[in-house]
């Protein structure tokens, strides 16, 4: 018999048996499309190649400072210049510098992400444009014209790819605007180290022309990238960027303090990208993988049943001469279409779940934006389904010839052995430790996310809309620029449903800050001890009202302080709990900022300033509030913060800006959001973990569970003489029942024994792989324990009543 008759009587044969066949499919469809769908993103995050022109000589150089916990202190253009002078392991340094624009000119007035790059970037970066030409050599200098490169994605996104966009003229920045020319559009690339939206070069930023910028070597703020020279290797430049790099430290020792134990390093720019996104998506990959053993172990199980009820069919062709090679292959041959099926649908699964999971991983990965579904899933599905099916084939026991003889032949009955039950239990084992280990994972992380999202900020997050309202000083004076924010704050407070409107210097969570070290009237240094640091925030009058912040002391800043020339600020509790012997001691003691960094790059006075209040604690940087030292400075900045007894404060959103656009045609509107919302994206990453691994795990319960119902009905339906004998004999029902629970529960806690131990070993080897792995606390096993043990005895209930309700005398009789 050739094999395509084998799959032909395969294919009638598996009409005949529709349940089992279609749990089959769709058990595999489950496992192979979860697997397909993950190493598509993983190969498209952590594989694929990058676009840039030989992108294996393309290096990160990135500056740290771990004693006082930077972990990318970024670098300076005076440290720039000496790495350039010196290094020989690189034919060139590319500069990135992160900055956000204000940007007249293509349509509405709009703030962009934005990277101010020297004419070398794009060369290093070894990247070509889609359209149009990028930024060179000749675009350098004070006197080179403003030029704009926009990635592609916001030519795509934002201006619908705009094919005239090019030689088109913008306006850049809110305090001396610069023109600047749309001279190209970047071809499809990582948009590393942000998700920068435009590319600018230096001229366009007056700040990288001027003075602080060009000789402050502690004023870090720009990104390196290199290309290694002929016959570099990355270990070469590593050793020769350390040596050179600590004779700057000996040469420059002010700018490099030995408490702050500044530290340089190269990595691979692949390597540098995808790192944030490794260790989740390895971790989602097994959990993928552990699916298709549950997936694998359920249908094993259905297999091995099938094979038993089939051992007639089976004897009878092995005594009519059928050998043992003949037989596998007719095994082979089903399992091959069950499998191809499922293999077909996992591949439609994975083109559905490709999308959801690449929206996922570029919260860890930029690479992960423009994430499409290739050819890949294909070849992932068809090898799964390949090795499910061999693996299918050989597990049921065949017959031997003599066996036509025995009771293959010569019984209706279903005939169960000890090796084959052996097997059954442990493929349910199997199948439950995988699970314990997914849910134990998944309980972890919405323990950790239901923490997080019980704890209380502090302030008011709900009712309180915060937009991003950027200073456009261009041609105004200091004081009409003071009037245009008041007279916006007082039209705005005269919406309906508005309570109150303030201004502020940063969004909670959102928006980061300078800190900065300082002193205090009347405190004494011990002998030894550094100023200490504190946070530098800008706010209006009502902005802690507006947040429902409570003033602890003093006073809050009003109207006239902004204009006022004595220099007032507010602390926080923990600042004047710390400095000062009481809050109420903290009034009217001057205070002066004494870093130097903060006050040679802030734009910061080092004359004194009179503490005229206190107030609670606003932790704005961590999800977890933490006492914090801050000091707000009274002034307009271009945080609007609108606190609102609306249900829908977002329902104000076209009012205000109806407000601000009649008063000011170009003035930018940006990120609209609740505090709640901003609150939730920080939180997103988290609800993520707990969603996807969760849903891994409710799969994977879901699948465990049918097959520990799957191996106890098929007991009960091998047993069912035997239960009518103990039926007969005076057995309670009750005890029978109680029995086949008692099964189900016992294969629940050796699966969840096994996982456990297994769990365990994983850990360490993520742990040695990825780093420190955090065990899940006890709480999560136990919950995971439950959850298996409950749901193992409730998939037991019906094979248990069956059991129960044997017909003493029918089952007799139908031996």
């Amino acid at each position: 018999m050739s094999f395509i008759s084998d799959l032909k009587f395969a294919f009638r044969s598996l009409t005949r048996a529709k349940g089992l066949a279609l749990t089959v499919i769709v058990t595999l469809a489950l496992g192979i499309g979860a697997n397909a769908a993950m190493f598509s993103v993983v190969r498209g995050v952590l594989l694929r190649p990058l676009v840039n022109r030989d992108e294996s000589r393309l290096i990160y150089i990135r500056q740290s400072a771990p004693g006082v916990a930077v972990e990318n202190a970024t670098f300076s253009i005076p440290e720039l210049i000496d790495l350039r002078s010196r290094l020989k392991t690189v034919t060139a340094i590319g500069d990135f510098s992160t900055i956000s624009f204000t940007m007249v000119g293509l349509g509405e007035p709009r703030i962009v992400r934005a990277g101010v790059v020297g004419g070398s970037f794009f060369d290093v970066m070894g990247l070509r444009p889609l359209r149009g030409r990028l930024i060179d050599a000749s675009d350098d200098g004070p006197n080179a014209a403003g030029v704009v490169v926009l990635t592609h994605r916001f030519w795509t996104t934002a201006l619908g790819s705009d094919p005239n966009v090019i030689g088109k003229m913008v306006r850049l920045g809110s305090n001396k605007p610069r023109s600047a020319t749309v001279i190209g559009i970047l071809e499809p690339s990582v948009p590393y180290p942000t998700e920068t939206e435009i590319i600018a070069n230096v001229v366009t930023s007056p700040h990288h022309l001027g003075a602080t910028m060009v000789t402050g070597r502690t004023h870090r703020m720009t990104e390196l990238f290199a290309r290694l020279a002929p016959g570099a290797d990355l270990e070469a430049a590593r050793a020769e960027l350390r040596t050179v790099y600590s004779t700057i430290l000996k040469e420059h020792p002010e700018a490099y303090p030995a408490r702050s134990d500044f530290r340089i390093d190269a990595k691979l720019l692949r390597d540098q990208i995808v790192s944030p996104a490794r260790t989740v998506l390895l971790l989602l990959l097994a959990a993928s993988a552990l699916i298709f053993v549950i997936a694998c172990s359920n249908v094993a199980n259905l297999i091995l049943a099938r094979s038993v009820r089939r051992e007639g069919e089976l004897a009878v062709r092995a005594a009519l001469g059928a050998s043992a090679g003949a037989l596998r292959r007719t095994l082979l041959a089903e399992s091959l279409l069950l499998c191809g099926i499922g293999a077909l649908l996992g591949v439609i699964v994975a083109q559905w779940m490709v999308p959801i999971l690449g929206r996922y991983a570029s919260r860890f990965s930029v690479r992960a934006l423009d994430l499409t579904v290739d050819s890949s899933v294909l070849w992932v599905g068809v090898g799964l389904a390949f090795a499910a099916a061999v693996l299918l084939a050989f597990v049921p026991r065949l017959p031997s010839a003599s066996a036509a003889c025995g009771l293959g032949l010569s019984s209706g009955g279903v005939r169960i052995t000890s090796g084959t039950n052996r097997r059954l239990r442990l493929f349910a084992v199997t199948q439950i430790a995988a699970s314990f280990v997914l849910l134990a994972g998944a309980s972890m992380l919405l323990t950790t996310l239901i923490a997080l999202q019980r704890t209380r900020p502090g302030f008011e997050t709900r009712q309180v809309l915060a937009v991003n309202v950027p200073v456009m000083s261009s041609g105004r004076t200091e004081d009409q620029t003071l009037s245009f924010y008041q007279d916006v704050r007082q039209q705005v407070e005269r919406l309906p449903g508005v309570d109150l409107v303030s201004f502020g210097s940063s969004v909670p969570w959102r928006d980061g800050c300078c800190d900065g070290q300082f002193s205090v009237e009347g405190y004494a240094k011990v002998d030894g001890e550094d100023d200490p640091q504190a946070q530098w925030r800008s706010a209006s009058p009502g902005f802690f009202a507006t947040l429902d912040v409570p003033i602890v002391a003093g006073r809050d800043f009003t109207d006239d302080d902004a204009r006022n020339d004595e220099t007032l600020v507010i602390v926080s509790q923990s600042l004047a709990q710390r400095m000062f012997p009481s809050v109420e001691a903290a009034l009217n003691h001057g205070f002066m900022w004494t870093d130097s960094n903060f006050l040679q790059f802030g734009g910061v006075s080092p004359k004194p300033r009179r503490i005229v209040g206190v107030v609670a604690d606003i932790d704005d940087k961590n999800i977890v509030p933490r006492p914090v030292m801050t000091v707000y400075s009274p002034g307009i900045s271009d945080r609007l913060f609108v606190r609102t007894r609306m249900e829908n404060p977002y329902a104000l959103v076209p009012s205000i800006t109806r407000i601000i656009r009649e008063r000011s045609a170009e003035q930018p509107i940006d990120r609209p959001a609740t505090l709640e919302d901003v609150r939730a994206e920080v939180l997103a990453p988290d609800r993520l973990n707990a969603l996807v691994f969760g849903g891994f795990a409710v799969v994977a319960l879901t699948i465990a569970i049918v097959g520990v119902a799957g191996v106890l009905a098929f007991s009960v339906s091998a047993r069912t003489r035997e239960f009518g004998i103990r039926l007969a004999l005076g057995a309670a029902p009750r005890r029978l029942l109680a029995r086949i629970l008692r099964e189900g529960a016992v294969i629940a806690a050796a699966g969840i024994i096994v996982g456990a131990f297994g769990g365990i070993v994983l850990t360490r080897l993520a742990g040695a792989l990825f780093g420190v792995i955090r065990m899940p606390s006890v709480l999560p096993i136990a919950g995971a324990a439950t959850l298996l043990v409950t749901a193992a005895i409730l998939a037991s209930l019906l094979p248990a009543v069956r059991a129960s309700r044997v017909d003493p005398m029918q089952a007799l009789r139908s031996e």
